[in-house]
């Protein structure tokens, strides 16, 4: 508590290097990370605690205490007990399974080592002992163990590369540099152990892209930035090692920030069993009340005459109290109406459905060997409710493979293949590909099917040559030879990865860089050309170019970058090429292709010089740099000569393209949160055919701050529902229910397709609570939703926003660590296999290899686990109530005496029977009658959301439930009235004369009753007749054990008829005079 309110006092962070003294009177974290739920301790409490927020667990506790009361207990306590203790425990070692499995696993991780500089030398440290402070050394290929501001490294100017894919999902590198006055440190341990820098900075949060700092040291201040920074769960790639010092530890890191909390998740079924289990707790305490008042009735009519056979204490009690004590034994008697064996039945049914996940060939990846395994047994109908799905993008849509595909070369479209009769063919696996083995440097992985491309190559084409050599100058690429001589490539993005491979093979290698040269291989010769300027890529500019001269002496430009930007800089002498390119290009993303176009310019060496000059002049400015940094770019490069388009295809995972269909037709909406950049998303969107040239419009919102982002929204709105309708500003507040009937109404009127593709600085701004409306009223009205640039704690309130104004049950499936947040926050978390680890598998509920395998877990294992459990709950509801009610109906024949009708073994055994019997029985029927494949077929053929929520709802349902209860209990009451008065038994005559003679008989004081001090009675006494008690005390019906009696007396006695034909005779005489009694009445 000390900890959290210390946290909440916290503005910024002071860290002073090499002095754990200083730090630790702040008290900042320590390195040690916990994502498990319970410890020894805590296990116990919060356990049962989450068991007994169900209903029915609740119940019993409170019916376990009722049945050790022994004035109200008809039975033992030990058939309560047992099956409640059963059930808890049975939970909670899944429970503790499951949490023992997190903390093994951040045992693994908190126990990683980590070289610390600590008394002048590196120490091995466990990570959960590293401090904030401390100075760390990691090698290549190491995972970063904390949040570091980079001090030096083995690359030239401080530089470093990180792959960030636990963070992004990208496994591209990304470049982080130190500051000049950190990176002359070097290696020498001796100066590392001498700075004593002081950083000042922000608080722990949760921006990945942002970060603000100060550091001090030598009486010198040095502004810090994001690109100072390498954060946990990054790995050193194409670095031999850095320093870095601690600045967030632990849960203060940015990993950890972002990651969500491990949540208790329960099913839409059961919220409506707790629901149920209410409504059958107030129908149970109905029956007692008329069981109880029936008791106070018979007790003050009837219950006096068995005074004679009973043995009461003296002190008296009221015919109410002895109701109120009823009442209680009923309620125990009547519990099986909800008993516990449902809860236990429904796990073993769920548990059943895990099985026949995990056993399912059809979700088997023989590739990897990976089956589908269900991670969780309590979500499995749920996965037959799902309206949202909310999936990643790279390595779970695709496979994060990029693949050189075609490219147009001044007009001329190279990696078509053409039959005899030079029609376009399609590839198939028999088609020889160009051989490329006699390159010693090739990559063997690469497949070009063209064969026309290496000819022109070999016959010196000028255009194709200044084609290749821009592929292989223009990008970030670096280059490394690994243990076996191999040349390595470690790419920023898989698209440059692709062409530079594609250079390679075609024969211009890219060998090297250094900040001022890049050295490349052509057709085998070696060239190094001086790189004068870099003209990086960003959003706005959505190109990026860089300014080389090469040995000759020539300055050129080389550019690369989105075709509608790029076209607007060319030369007015471009249009014939130009034209050309445009269509090739528009074939091109046709076929789901990504493409770049590429262009050049020979530069003049007076006008870059000048150039050059005013670009030194405007990175110096402290006013408006950016702004006169774009422009100088804006300015050199114009006039650009066209040398073609480039198409890169990004390959999907098998079967993508037709789940996502089939998904849909099930009206089942699917949202890309992506972290990657948007034309890369939107790309993703065209191949997987989320979106379509065949849509009305595609809303595209990139505003940079909430009023830009609020004004995006509205017009997007008005676009999409016309001037029909007046739009809140997001400032009126509407009831949450008339809001969510509004936007289902206005829903089902949209009548085109929309999609919906927003960037991740303008979601934050969405995401605020004057904002959020608008945006979740426009998404949910569009077909397709794209999120671009998000966090990994963005793609959690995303969710978060759906599952709360929505009421929808939504799906996370992703394959990263950057997904991990998502998963914990959906009802349903899927964690794909992939290239990205297994974070996003541990943390998810279930797991497999390809996103195809989506389509079977839902359509098919959640179609048939909801129908199944549905058709249970009815039938076990409708067992339990027939076989309760019994009790009900012995009630009115024991006189309301509590008294059980059925042995409790027989009990047990009828429930076993009903269970076990049923289950078998109904899983036979159903695996006959249902077809393996036919949800697959008819996927659109999915009305199962909510029914068993929304049939409650239906007036017919109750309607039908009333005439059933009439039906079946007026027949019954109906033969009882009607026998008793057409064939009355015996007994039936002989009541009907006692009532007569007690009306007739004149009234006469009564003596005061005695009452029991018990309600329970046993139930001989209600078999036996107004008579028997005077025949028991004169010995009448007594077996004589001595000789035959000598006296006249004595035989007289001895020799009459027996007591029952005495009885008999009575009987007949009392029937006959109450017959002539009613004869003379008439």
């Amino acid at each position: 508590m000390f900890c959290s309110e210390k946290k909440l006092r916290e503005v910024e962070r002071i860290v002073k290097a090499n002095d754990r003294e200083y730090n630790e009177k702040f008290q900042y974290a320590d390195n040690r990370i916990h994502t498990s739920k319970y410890n020894i301790l805590t296990f116990l409490p919060i356990n049962l605690f989450e068991q007994f927020q169900r209903v029915a667990n609740a119940y019993f506790l409170c019916l376990l205490i009722l049945q050790l009361i022994p004035e109200i207990s008809s039975l033992t306590w030990f058939t309560t007990i047992v099956p409640l203790v059963l059930v808890i425990t049975m939970t909670a070692v899944k429970d503790a399974t499951d949490d023992y499995f997190r903390h093994k696993s951040d045992n693994q991780v908190n126990n990683r080592q980590s070289e610390v500089l600590i008394n002048c030398k590196l120490q091995n440290e466990k990570w959960m002992n590293v401090k904030v402070g401390d100075i760390i050394k990691l090698e290549n290929n190491q995972f970063v163990a904390a949040d570091l501001l980079l001090l030096s490294s083995s690359e030239p100017h401080g530089l470093c590369y990180v792959e960030t894919a636990e963070l992004d999902g990208e496994t591209n590198l990304k470049v982080r540099h130190a500051l000049s006055v950190t990176s002359e440190l070097g290696a020498d341990i001796s100066r590392l152990a001498r700075f004593d820098g002081i950083v000042v900075c922000e608080v722990p949060n949760n921006k990945l892209d942002k970060f603000m700092g100060i550091l001090s040291w030598k009486d010198s201040k040095h502004s810090l930035n994001n690109e100072k920074i390498i954060l946990r769960g990054c790995i050193l790639r194409n670095t031999s090692w850095c320093f870095g010092m601690v600045i967030f530890a632990g849960p203060d890191t940015k990993l950890m920030q972002n990651s969500g909390k491990t949540k208790f998740k329960r099913t839409s079924i059961d919220r409506l069993m707790n629901t149920l289990v209410l409504w059958i707790f107030g129908f149970l305490i109905c029956l007692g009340i008329i069981l109880a008042i029936g008791n106070s009735i018979w007790e003050s009519q009837t219950g006096d005459q068995f005074r004679t056979f009973l043995f009461w204490n003296e002190g008296e009690k009221s015919s109410v109290f002895s109701g109120f004590l009823t009442f209680w034994s009923y309620i125990i008697i009547l519990n099986t109406v909800v008993p516990i064996s449902l809860y236990v039945s429904v796990e073993v049914i769920r548990l059943g459905h895990s099985y026949f996940i995990n056993w399912d060939r059809k979700m088997y990846y023989s590739r990897k060997a990976i089956p589908a395994e269900a991670r969780t047994t309590t979500l499995n109908e749920e996965l037959g409710q799902i309206e949202y799905i909310f999936s990643d993008k790279t390595g779970t849509l695709t496979q994060n493979i990029m693949t050189f595909k075609r490219c147009s070369i001044n007009g001329r479209i190279y990696g078509e293949v053409h039959d005899d009769l030079d029609q376009k063919t399609e590839i198939t696996q028999e088609k020889e590909p160009v051989d490329f083995s006699v390159k010693s440097q090739a990559d063997g992985e690469f497949q070009f099917f063209d064969h026309n491309l290496m000819e022109s190559i070999k016959m010196g084409d000028p255009k194709v040559h200044e084609f290749l050599r821009l592929l292989a100058l223009c990008h970030t690429v670096m280059s490394e030879e690994n243990s076996a001589g191999e040349l390595i490539y470690q790419v920023q993005s898989p698209d440059e990865g692709a062409l530079v491979t594609a250079a390679r093979n075609f024969g211009f290698i890219f060998k090297s860089r250094t900040p001022e040269t890049i050295t490349i291989e052509e057709l085998g010769t070696l060239v190094t050309y001086q790189l004068l300027a870099f003209l990086d890529f960003n959003n706005t500019r959505k190109r990026m170019s860089i300014i080389v001269q090469n040995p000759e002496g020539q300055i050129k430009l080389y550019s690369k970058g989105a075709d509608t930007i790029l076209f607007e800089k060319l030369h007015p002498s471009n249009e014939v090429l130009l034209s050309l390119t445009s269509d090739h290009l528009s074939e091109f993303a046709g076929e789901g292709l990504r493409t770049l176009a590429i262009a050049y310019r020979d530069l003049d060496d007076k006008y870059f010089k000048e150039w050059h000059k005013m670009l030194e002049d405007a990175n110096a400015a402290t006013e408006e740099r950016d702004e006169r940094i774009a422009g100088l770019y804006e300015e050199i490069e114009r006039d650009l000569m066209l040398l073609g388009a480039t198409a890169v295809e990004d390959k999907l995972q098998e079967g993508v393209i037709e789940t996502i269909t089939n998904l849909s037709l099930a009206n089942i909406k699917i949202w890309v949160l992506t972290g990657d950049k948007q034309e890369t998303a939107i790309n993703i969107g065209y191949a997987c055919n989320m979106l379509t040239d065949d849509m009305n419009d595609v809303f595209v919102i990139a505003g940079n701050n909430a009023v830009e982002v609020r004004e995006e929204l509205r017009k997007a709105k008005q676009n999409l529902f016309g001037q029909n309708r007046n739009f809140s500003n997001g400032h009126v507040v509407c009831e949450k229910k008339q809001q969510l009937e509004l936007d289902s109404i206005v829903e089902e009127t949209i009548t085109g397709d929309y999609a919906l593709i927003i960037n991740g600085h303008s979601l934050a701004h969405a995401l605020e609570s004057d904002v959020k409306n608008d945006l979740l009223e426009l998404a949910c009205m569009c077909k397709t939703v794209v999120c671009c640039r998000v966090t990994p704690l963005q793609k959690a309130q995303v969710v978060e926003l759906v599952k709360k104004y929505r009421n929808a049950v939504t799906l996370a499936i992703g394959d990263g660590a950057n997904d991990v947040s998502m998963i914990k926050s959906a009802h349903i978390g899927v964690g794909i296999s992939g290239q990205e680890g297994l974070q996003a598998v541990l943390a998810s509920d279930y797991s497999f290899a390809q996103f195809r395998y989506l389509q079977r877990l839902l359509l098919v294992h959640g179609r048939w686990s909801y129908f199944r459990m549905c058709k249970f709950l009815c039938y076990f509801f409708y067992k339990n109530f027939a076989f309760t009610l019994v009790h009900f109906w012995f009630g009115f024949f024991c006189g309301f005496s509590a008294q059980i009708a059925l042995d409790t073994s027989y009990w047990t055994f009828i429930n076993h029977v009903f269970i076990w019997g049923s289950i078998a029985i109904y899983f036979s029927i159903l695996f006959i009658m249902h077809s393996n494949g036919i949800f697959g077929i008819f996927p659109n053929q999915f009305p199962f959301v909510g029914n068993a929520r929304h049939s409650l709802t239906e007036k017919c349902i109750w309607l039908v439930i009333l005439l059933t209860t009439v039906a079946s209990v007026m027949p019954v009451v109906a033969f009882r009235f009607l026998k008793v008065d057409l064939y009355p038994t015996l007994s039936d005559q002989i009541r009907r004369w006692q009532k007569a003679q007690k009306k007739a008989r004149p009234p006469s004081s009564r003596r005061p009753r005695t009452r029991r001090s018990s309600s329970r009675r046993s139930g001989y006494a209600f078999a036996h007749q107004e008579g028997y008690g005077e025949l028991i005390t004169s010995g009448k019906n007594m077996r004589a054990k001595n000789p035959p009696p000598t006296s006249e007396l004595e035989k007289t006695h001895y020799n009459s008829t027996s007591w029952i034909e005495n009885l008999c005779k009575k009987t007949t005489d009392t029937v006959s005079s109450f017959s002539q009694e009613k004869t003379v009445k008439l």
